[in-house]
């Protein structure tokens, strides 16, 4: 298979990956031309065809195809070189299609989706309020879901339950709304002293990674979430953004009312044209450092529970989450 034939088809896996439902090649091809690929329904049953032969895809009939598992690990691992770059496009993505209102607490944020076996529910939950309760979780509120449930955009598996942590990419959909622009410069370890932040020990650009920071960071354990917690000393997770100086009176506001409201967790803001943390900003720039909305489910992760996770996951509508002081109620009705 030659490379052009192979990144098209991945471009057809990825659309029913987004998908929640089968599609036929009709609406493959509309799905695909939002993306910029400009593919006839001819070549998108041809390539479909040969996806089914590697057994990446199942034919459905008239309900159309469906991704196998077998397809996820392809597209997962296939073309790594090609996905350089991704997160940097998804910020963006999902900052744009984001449409939550600040004002009204309407409209819909990004979610980290995270997996738990159902047996770690109550333990995970506990984890988790400690960890809001210390004020190192992205706000308040989260998203709970059981199997067969839908977190916006994904459905629980069975025998699992997922947990939608807000995103720090949130904050630049919010700006954006504000006609602030918003440039995110890296994801990495900031090491905490006191409860307050000292430095970043470890940084990976958004531009230059296929895989979220944070997610590299809990993968191989580097980070003390639990620690800091308890401490206020330890590694957690965070992103470094810029936002240009003379929208600064605007960030300051809006990062108040969105604190106030415990939506955001913004862990330092800079001066103009000064380092932050002794991170140099561009001329004209303040420095913005946010806290990883990963960090709660880090913390679950070393402790030693199994957790699946998929950083910048999915659009979800924020009346579905609730409060974290509400999660033992929600599993006490559980029955669990």
């Amino acid at each position: 298979m030659d490379i052009k034939t192979r990144r098209r088809i991945m471009a057809v896996l990825r659309v029913l990956k987004d998908s929640r439902t089968p599609l036929g090649s009709h609406r493959i091809v509309e799905m695909l031309a939002f993306t910029g690929l400009d593919l006839g329904e001819r070549t998108v049953r041809n390539y479909l065809a040969l996806s089914d032969e590697m057994g990446w895809t199942e034919n459905l009939g008239r309900r159309g195809r469906r991704l196998t598992a077998k397809g996820v690990r392809e597209l997962e691992g296939a073309l790594v070189m090609d996905k350089v770059g991704f997160v940097l496009a998804r910020v963006d993505s999902l900052s744009y299609q984001m449409d939550f209102d600040l004002a009204t607490r309407k409209g819909h944020i990004i979610l980290n989706i995270s997996t738990i076996d159902l047996v770690d529910l109550t333990p995970t939950v506990e984890i988790l309020t400690r960890i809001y309760d210390a004020g190192f979780g992205m706000g308040r509120y989260l998203a709970l879901g059981f199997p067969g449930d839908f977190l916006g955009g994904f459905r629980v598996p069975e025998g699992r339950v997922g947990i939608g942590t807000m995103c720090g990419v949130s904050i630049n959909g919010t700006f954006l709304r504000a006609n602030i622009a918003t440039t995110s410069r890296f994801g990495g370890l900031l090491q905490m002293d006191g409860g307050s932040p000292q430095r970043f020990t470890q940084i990976i650009t958004y531009d230059g990674s296929s895989l979220d920071p944070l997610e590299i960071f809990i993968r191989g354990h580097m980070t003390s979430v639990g620690e800091v917690a308890r401490s206020g000393s330890g590694m957690l997770g965070a992103s470094f953004r810029e936002v240009p100086m003379v929208a600064l009176p605007e960030v300051q506001r809006i990062i108040h009312e969105s604190e106030r409201a415990g939506i955001y967790n913004v862990l330092a803001l800079g001066l103009p044209n000064q380092p932050l943390l002794d991170i140099p900003v561009a001329q004209g720039r303040v420095g913005l450092v946010v806290s990883g909305g990963l960090n709660p489910i880090a913390a679950v992760v070393e402790a030693g529970i199994g957790v699946s996770s998929d950083a910048m996951s999915t659009l979800c509508p924020f009346e579905a989450l609730v409060d974290y002081t509400r999660l033992p109620d929600i599993i006490a009705n559980k029955g669990i």
